[in-house]
């Protein structure tokens, strides 16, 4: 899956299942939001805003800024609009967007690591800024650890005529190789966290399985059907 534009309405987003873990997935976003300097004026982008978890954190942030929500997923626009955080919300797919005017900032929250080509797209990213604009990215990089890598040996184990179990490559690259592709453009920051974080039990299961389901685990069901995506579910 390249990006969430090409899901299907039927296999939409689900903001219920998502927010779950609502804080956890917060955290990496206010600690990236923290590092943000002062802005000058210009229109503030939440690329990839989801149900908006974000939102109010940069509408506190920035008060005066326009607040600009961007998704392809028309389920998590709703409950991003719910939120009363933004100015304005727009439908579309973060892998052709421009903005009509130049940014002063592009905030992107786990998003960015469902598209490729990333030497391409965060360059295109941080071109469209007034002076002195910002690009802040947050990636998770928890690709290898072992609730990851247990949906591929799953996958592979149980359809290796669609998954096969060498080739892996991790989406996201460590953060010094986006830095050396930005520097070109400007001041550069890059850094990678550990977040050890407790998860709770939850009525509909394992928790790790409840947290992947919404977000790790998607791209493999999507190429399930209905009795194969609950086998390996249960296998998982």
């Amino acid at each position: 899956m390249s990006d969430r534009a090409t899901e299907s309405a039927a296999k939409d987003w689900d903001p219920g299942t998502y927010e779950r873990f609502r804080d956890l997935r917060l955290r990496p976003a206010l600690d990236l939001l923290a590092r943000v300097p002062g802005l000058p004026e210009g229109a503030v982008v939440d690329l990839g805003c989801g149900a908006g978890a974000a939102g109010p954190a940069l509408r506190a942030r920035f008060p005066r800024a326009q607040i600009i929500g961007l998704d392809a997923s028309a389920a998590m626009l709703a409950r991003a609009e719910a939120t009363g955080a933004y100015d304005a919300l727009v439908r579309g797919d973060i892998g052709t967007w421009r903005p009509q005017t130049p940014v002063a900032l592009v905030f992107s929250n786990a998003a960015l690591h469902w598209l490729g080509d990333h030497e391409r797209l965060l360059p295109r990213l941080a071109d469209d800024h007034v002076p002195g604009g910002v690009l802040a990215v947050q990636m998770p990089g928890n690709f290898h650890a072992p609730s990851h890598a247990l949906l591929r040996e799953v996958a592979a184990r149980r359809f290796p005529d669609r998954f096969p179990a060498e080739g892996h490559v991790a989406p996201v690259c460590p953060a010094r190789d986006y830095v050396s592709m930005l520097a070109p453009l400007g001041h550069v920051e890059g850094w990678e966290t550990e977040y050890v974080q407790r998860l709770d039990p939850t009525p509909e299961g394992h928790p790790v399985r409840a947290f992947t389901e919404s977000t790790a685990m998607r791209p493999f069901l999507a190429r399930l059907t209905q009795d194969e995506a609950a086998s390996f579910v249960e296998d998982y």
